[in-house]
Parts: C-alpha cells; structure tokens; sequence
C-alpha cells in the first residue's frame, strides 16, 4: 500500500476535448487523441517534453494504441500504459496517472481517452469466449423475472431500465422523472458545441420517441459516439514553476471502486448496476478531501455524473447521497438538478445528449468540470461554481466507479494572469479543430516527421 503520509497534493493543469460525433468512421482514433492532447498541451503551456508518463484509455481497438496515438506528439521513451475498464475507462486512466503524481512518482503526465465506436447497440467484439458481464446478464434475468416483470430491448439498456423500475416500485415516481432528466440534459446541450446532439427535447418528445425498454424510450439513452478528450496532472511544485496557479483546478480527491459481495447476493438490479459502489465511492472521495463520511455535499454546485441511461441519473443522485434516501423523485420535482437549483447536474448534456466515447467520456467529464472551477464554461458557466467544488462520477459495468472531487485552489490570485488565451480562444465552450502550427507548438524535440507526416487533422 503506498505510504499515504506521502500523498502530495495535485492538479489539473491542461485539458482539451473534440466535439463528440456520430460514430461514422471518419477519424482515426490516434488523430481524435492527437487533437485533445494538442488541446491540453496548448492549454498547460506546455510540450510533450514535460510529459513523464501517460495512460491512454479505450475499449475499442488493438494493443499500442495509446503509444500510435502520442508518438504524434513525439518519441521520448516514457511509459505510456494502455488502460481498458470499460465507460470507466476515461476516468480509470486519470486515477492512474493521478496517483503518480500524488505518490511522488512523476511531476507532469497525461490521461488520454478516446473512441471510435459502431453504430447502435453495444455487442461484443469476442464471440468466441464468454462475455466478463455473464456473471452480470445471468443474474439481471433472474432479478428481472423475480422483481421487475419482463423486460425487453439491448442487454445494457435492460439493466438500467431495471434499476429505474426498481428504485420507482420502491420509493415512488414514474417514468415521466425519467424524461424530465432527459430533458433537461437535452436542454443543457443546447449550450454545448462539443456535443453530438443539440436538440433540446421537451419532456413530451422524449416521452413519445421510440421504445427501447419498457422503461426507456431513445432520448433517454446515450447514443455511440467518436471523440476523445485529454487531462495533463501536475504536482504544486510544478504548477508554481510554470506559473500556472491561475488555471490549475486542484484534485482534492480521486477516488477508484469495484464491485462489492451485495452486487451479487442481495438479488437487487441497481446494485447490480453500481448502487451501492457509487455510494462507497463517493463517501471515499468527499473523506479524501476532509469531510465526514456522508457530508460535503453542499459545497457542491456542479456535477458530471453518468448518465448512460436517464434511470442512471435518478438512482445516482441517491447513490451520490444529493437527496435523502429514496428522494431523487423530489429532487427533480424541484428543479435542483438543473440552473436556478441547489446543483447543477450535466450542464454539458450529460452522456445522453453529448454522446458517450467509452474511453472519452470520464476525461470529457474532467474537462467540463475543471473550465467551470476555473469560469470558463461561458453559455454553460454554472453561477458560483468558482467557489465550490465540482464532483465527477463515471461507472462501468463490470465493474468499477471512479469520482474526483475538484476545486479552485486556495493559491488562486483573482487579479492574477490565466491562460484563458493561450489555445488562441477558449476552448471552454468553442470547439475547434488544431492545425500542424498548433502541433508545432507543443511537440517534442524527439518528434518524427514519418509518424507527423501520416496525421490527418
């Protein structure tokens, strides 16, 4: 176990995102993961040269794709850690390359995501073994038949309209708190040009779109999605050296769970979708930053939580403890979920109106969270979120939960320069593409014009 008398504080000091799109094949996974991490370096002030270490997440595609994705940016011998947790994997590959930094181990690395994904429901890519999740699926039909009532639709849509079902039989609420979520998601995107969809549904649209569940309608399902999104780690030290106090965004917790005994033997469907793990690892995380167990929550104002399935978001709001047991119905009844609310939850779209890259999507969560600490979100900006903290939430089946709680540090001088300009406009809220000039700028003296020369941005 590491020495936790050791532990040293870090930040987010870069971050960088490309709109998330409509699973088309049109880009390369190392180009998506190119442009992010241009992205992050631009936004740090930095070159490849700093980076010592660097994990790369994705679900989809071969070995060593993290290392032809950043050799781009330069050949330098660092280990580059190929990272695979399913949705979690975006925040898996933070955790790791947080806790680097946090034990000492590097000043400055990298957490890449990106995706390049099929079209429609997710099916397994190895027919010819078992799927990790049949543990998972065998259990969903038995706790489905017992409790829930016959279900239909994709195997991942199942288990989360499952969940919801549950949590409204047992604590009361309708579908309709479902479409509400949606909607207002939908809305939030409106605000967002990195998301895939801008629609702005109504709670009636939602409602009457297309039935994918019983439960679950299309818009309150997050679509497939290509993109990818970039966060560089620093340590105080390096932060202070690189005059970069006025945009680091402080990590004051970061926490990684897996499944506990109750997923399997409490015959329950939202444990078997992370219930319970989201809340050990939400209570670990508000600990790691000095709150007591199940305090802190009011010093929340933002929050990017999964919201893979519209049901995920009602049952994580409990899982999160942002309402008292069994009240998230009440919680969206009074709008404390969106702008004008005690949270604002999603301000970017959420994964169902922004998309869901699997291994973009925590690091993507990251990036909204860390441009609204530092005032930067614009038409998303969340009034007061300067001053409080900012809680990411990102879950894979099968399992593992990662949150980080971040903030503005306390070195944070208000009259003091940032680099809001150095990207060449705020990424924020402005998508752009990079250039081979941006590229320049920010790769390593040991770069190579054969890899260069075969990018396509």
């Amino acid at each position: 176990m590491p020495d936790l008398k050791r532990r040293r504080q870090t930040f987010i000091i870069g971050v960088g995102c490309t709109a998330f799109v409509k699973p088309r094949g049109q880009r390369s996974t190392e180009d998506m993961g190119l442009e992010a991490a241009t992205k992050a370096l631009l936004d740090a002030g930095i070159t490849y040269d700093s980076i010592e270490a660097a994990h790369v997440g994705y679900c989809y595609g071969d070995s060593t794709t993290g290392q032809r994705a950043l050799y781009n940016l330069g050949l330098t011998g660092i280990p580059i850690v190929n990272v695979n947790n399913n949705c979690s994997t975006g925040s898996t590959a933070f955790y790791q390359s947080n806790n680097l930094v946090k034990y000492g181990a590097a000043e400055c690395v990298m957490a890449l995501g990106f995706e390049r994904m099929a079209p429609g429901s997710l099916v397994t890519h190895f027919p010819d073994r078992p799927s990790p999740l049949k543990l998972h699926s065998d259990l969903r039909e038995q706790v489905e038949n017992a409790y829930v009532g016959t279900n239909k639709g994709p195997s991942a849509a199942r288990f989360f309209g499952d969940a919801g079902t549950e949590y409204l039989k047992k604590y009361g609420g309708t579908v309709e708190h479902f479409a509400k979520i949606a909607s207002k998601n939908h809305k939030h995107s409106l605000n967002n040009p990195y998301s895939q969809f801008r629609n702005g549904w109504s709670t009636e649209q939602v409602m009457a779109a297309l039935g994918i569940t019983n439960e679950l309608t299309k818009l309150m399902c997050s679509p497939t999605s290509d993109g990818a999104a970039c966060c560089i780690i620093a340590s105080e030290d390096f932060v202070h050296k690189r005059g970069l106090e006025n945009q680091a965004i402080e990590v004051a917790g970061n926490v990684l769970v897996t499944d506990g005994v109750e997923t399997f033997e409490t015959r329950n469907a939202m444990e078997l979708v992370g219930f319970s793990m989201t809340q050990r690892c939400a209570d670990e995380v508000f600990c790691q930053a000095g709150f007591p167990k199940g305090e802190g929550r009011d010093q929340l104002a933002v929050i990017e939580l999964h919201d893979c399935f519209a049901s995920n978001e009602l049952i994580t709001y409990d899982a999160l403890r942002l309402c008292s047991p069994g009240r998230a119905v009440e919680l969206v009844e009074r709008g404390d979920n969106t702008y004008g609310g005690k949270y604002v939850v999603n301000p970017s779209g959420g994964l169902e109106a922004k998309g869901h890259p699997l291994g973009a999507t925590g690091l993507g969560m990251h990036f909204y969270i860390t441009m609204q600490l530092r005032g930067w979100a614009g038409p998303m900006q969340v009034p007061g979120a300067t001053e409080k903290f900012g809680l990411v939430h990102n879950i894979g089946l099968g399992g593992a939960v990662v949150c980080s709680l971040l903030r503005r540090p306390q070195f944070y001088k208000p009259d003091g320069k940032s680099g809001i300009d150095r990207v060449g406009y705020n990424h924020g809220h402005i998508c752009r593409s990079v250039t081979m000039s941006d590229i320049n700028k920010v790769k390593s003296v040991h770069s190579s014009n054969f890899v260069l020369e075969r990018a396509k941005l």
